[in-house]
C-alpha cells in the first residue's frame, strides 16, 4: 500500500512541476509554403525539419511540429499564428521568416504570452517593446553596415546609387542603414529611388539613375525583384557592380537573373565554407546527405530557430511558455549551425555576418564580417 501511495505521490509532483511523462508537446512552423516567397519557406522549413530529425525530444518528451502556411501574406501570418496558439495549443512559434509577416504575428504570440523565434527577419521593429519575440539573424542595421563596409572597403566605391522597395520594411530598413554607414565611410549615396512591393518594370527608376554616375548600385529587395532589377539595368548599359541582401539568396535569383546577377554580392547569415561549430559541421553534413546540395542560408537558420528552442525547453525544465521564453531572452553563445548566438536585451541575434557572391551561377563564399 504504501508503495502504490509513493507511486500516485510522485505522478502529482510530476504533472503539478509542469514535467511531461508521456505524450508530444506542439511547436508552431509559420512559414510561407506558398505565394512570392515561397522559397524562403520550402528553405526555412528543410532546417528545421534535419534539426528536428537531431533533437525530435526534449526533456523525455516528443517535439511535434505543426507546420502553417502563411501563404506569403501579413492577414494570413497573423491568422496562422492565432490559430497555432489557440487550436493547437503550441508553446512556441519558429517563424515567420520575412519581416513583414514576422511583424504581423508577433503582436498576437506577444498578446498570448508565447515565444516565437523567427529564422531570418531582420527589420529591428521586429522584436521592438516585444517579450516574447526573438529572432536568430541579426539585424538589418549591421547587415546595411556590412554592406557599406564591403562597398567602400572591398569595392572602393565613393558613390553609390540606392534603388529600393518603399512599402516592404524590410528592404527601406536596410536601405536607410546602407546609406547612413556608406556616408559614414566617407561615401556619397547620389541615387535615392524607391519602387513598390509588386513591380516588374523597373526601367524608369533604373534610366533615371542611368544619368547619374555611380560606382556601386544597392538593391536591398526579395529574389524576384532583385533579378529583375539586375536584368534591366544591364539592359540599360548600367554595369556597375550589384549588393543586395539576404532576400537575394534563394536559387530563383539565379533562375530568374541568369547572367545578369553574375557578381552580385549579398549579405547573408551563413556559408557552407564558414561553418566552424560542431553544429554547423553536423548541418552541412545532414543537409548534403538529404537534398543533394548546397546548404543555403535560410535552411541554417530555420535549423538555428528551432535548436534554439529546444536548448531553451531544455534550459528551463518545463514545457510552460513563460519559463520557454526567459530561457530563449538568456541564450548565450550558444553555438549554432550560422555561428555563435546570443540573444541581446533586445530579442536580437548578435552574430557575424557573411558576403557571398554569384559566380558562375552559384552563390560563393567572399569573407565573414564579425559585429
Amino acid at each position: 500500500m504504501r508503495k502504490v501511495v509513493g507511486i500516485v505521490l510522485f505522478v502529482l509532483i510530476a504533472f503539478s512541476a509542469g514535467v511531461a511523462l508521456a505524450g508530444s508537446v506542439n511547436v508552431g512552423v509559420l512559414f510561407p509554403m506558398t505565394g512570392a516567397v515561397a522559397a524562403y519557406g520550402e528553405q526555412a522549413w528543410s532546417g528545421v525539419k534535419l534539426a528536428h530529425q537531431l533533437k525530435p525530444t526534449v526533456l523525455g518528451r516528443k517535439v511535434k511540429l505543426i507546420l502553417v502556411d502563411d501563404k506569403s501574406d501579413k492577414v494570413e501570418a497573423a491568422n496562422g499564428a492565432a490559430r497555432l496558439i489557440e487550436n493547437n495549443k503550441v508553446v512556441a512559434i519558429v517563424g515567420p521568416v520575412t519581416t513583414p509577416n514576422t511583424l504581423a504575428a508577433g503582436p498576437i504570440a506577444e498578446k498570448a504570452h508565447i515565444p516565437i523565434v523567427t529564422p531570418s527577419a531582420t527589420n529591428v521593429l521586429v522584436t521592438q517593446g516585444k517579450k516574447y519575440v526573438f529572432r536568430v539573424c541579426f539585424i538589418d542595421p549591421f547587415q546595411g553596415k556590412v554592406a557599406a563596409i564591403y562597398a567602400a572597403k572591398n569595392l572602393k566605391a565613393k558613390k553609390a546609387a540606392v534603388l529600393f522597395d518603399i512599402g516592404n520594411a524590410y528592404s527601406v530598413g536596410l536601405a536607410k542603414a546602407f546609406k547612413e554607414s556608406f556616408q559614414k565611410l566617407g561615401g556619397r549615396v547620389v541615387g535615392w529611388i524607391h519602387f513598390q512591393t509588386g513591380d516588374q518594370d523597373f526601367t524608369a527608376q533604373l534610366t533615371d539613375l542611368s544619368k547619374k554616375k555611380f560606382d556601386v548600385l544597392y538593391v536591398p529587395g526579395w529574389y524576384t525583384e532583385d533579378a529583375l532589377i539586375a536584368k534591366q539595368a544591364r539592359e540599360l548599359g548600367i554595369k556597375v557592380p550589384i549588393i543586395s541582401g539576404d532576400g537575394a539568396q534563394a536559387p530563383q535569383l539565379v533562375k530568374i537573373g541568369g547572367k545578369a546577377v553574375e557578381g552580385l554580392a549579398l549579405t547573408t547569415h551563413f556559408a557552407e565554407e564558414a561553418a566552424a561549430t560542431p553544429l554547423g559541421r553536423k548541418f552541412v553534413s545532414m543537409y548534403r546527405k538529404q537534398f543533394k546540395g548546397t546548404p543555403p542560408a535560410l535552411a541554417a537558420l530555420g535549423f538555428d530557430a528551432y535548436m534554439v528552442v529546444a536548448d531553451a525547453m531544455r534550459r528551463a525544465g518545463s514545457f510552460n511558455p513563460v519559463k520557454i521564453r526567459n530561457a530563449i531572452a538568456s541564450t548565450k553563445r550558444f553555438k549554432g549551425a550560422t555561428g555563435i548566438i546570443t540573444i541581446d536585451k533586445h530579442g536580437n541575434a548578435v552574430k557575424s555576418a557573411v558576403i557571398e557572391k554569384v559566380k558562375d551561377g552559384k552563390f560563393v563564399y567572399v569573407t565573414t564580417i564579425n559585429p
